[in-house]
């Protein structure tokens, strides 16, 4: 029975810990942007578009969608 609690404890932090992770992401993408990356205007326009959709979604509590943005642009950045 502990057991089965002690797992479920920390499969709700591990949630926490994963919805709090979004503002990192951003500080990674924001850092990146900071360097002038170079790729085409359409590419930094999704880029950007997709920082604000995964920050809209962070402040509405949608982390998953949150993270699913911030990490598709972490990858056109190459981060």
């Amino acid at each position: 029975m502990r057991a089965i609690l002690a797992l479920i404890a920390g499969l709700a932090f591990a949630g926490a810990a994963a919805a709090h992770n979004c503002p990192n992401e951003m500080k990674a993408i924001d850092a990146k942007l900071g360097t002038k990356p170079q790729m085409s205007k359409a590419d930094m326009d999704k880029v950007v578009a997709l920082r604000k959709s995964g920050e809209d979604h962070h402040k509405a509590g949608k982390h998953s969608e949150s993270m699913k943005d911030l990490g598709e642009a972490k990858k056109m950045l190459g981060i």
